[in-house]
């Protein structure tokens, strides 16, 4: 199952968001593979979008983000919590998709509905920061033959202090899918 390449993250955050959706998300730790299915993602669209990290500028925890395409933006939140995004479009861009959601294909016995539990169930935390998602240890791949998809649009979750930002439809989700989170 190779990477997906750097030029599926090259694009628009919103299209990469709604695509990611049915993909699998991969991590190889020694003699174990966890994977998930990608039912659930969020876009965020770069400094302009006042619910982004970027929306502050270039900081040390952003820094990833106004980096290349294809790499793994991954921060803490309430000091406990880790969330996995994926970087996109052009380097100092500063966008990127978090993913918010798994299906269990392979090892996952927790939970991954919601960021943070999918990075306990993915074992992804701040030392995967900055990984490139091109490579062999964590990454994205697309499915042999995957089942058409229906995707719904709603808000985003957890940012009404974004004011307009927070209403706009940056959350997909594969509608009916029982491992979606609950918001």
């Amino acid at each position: 199952m190779p990477a997906l390449p750097r030029e599926f993250y090259d694009r628009d955050t919103t299209l990469v968001a709604r695509e990611l959706l049915g993909k699998l998300l991969v991590h190889r730790l020694g003699d174990e593979t966890r994977i998930g299915r990608i039912v659930e993602t969020e876009a965020y669209l770069g400094p302009h979008d006042l619910a982004a990290h970027s929306a502050r500028g270039l900081t040390e925890r952003t820094r990833v983000m106004f980096g290349p395409p294809g790499h793994a933006y991954v921060y803490l939140i309430y000091g406990m919590h880790h969330c996995f995004n994926v970087v996109t479009q052009a380097e100092g861009h500063a966008s990127a998709v978090l993913i918010r959601a798994l299906e269990p294909v392979q090892s996952l016995s927790l939970r991954a509905q919601g960021p943070g539990l999918l990075c306990k169930a993915m074992a992804i935390d701040r030392s995967h920061n900055g990984v490139d998602l091109c490579g062999a240890s964590l990454y994205i791949t697309a499915e042999q033959n995957p089942p058409p998809l229906r995707i719904v649009r709603r808000p985003r979750i957890g940012v009404d202090y974004a004011g307009v930002w927070a209403r706009r439809l940056l959350r997909f989700y594969i509608a009916r899918n029982p491992h979606v989170s609950k918001p």
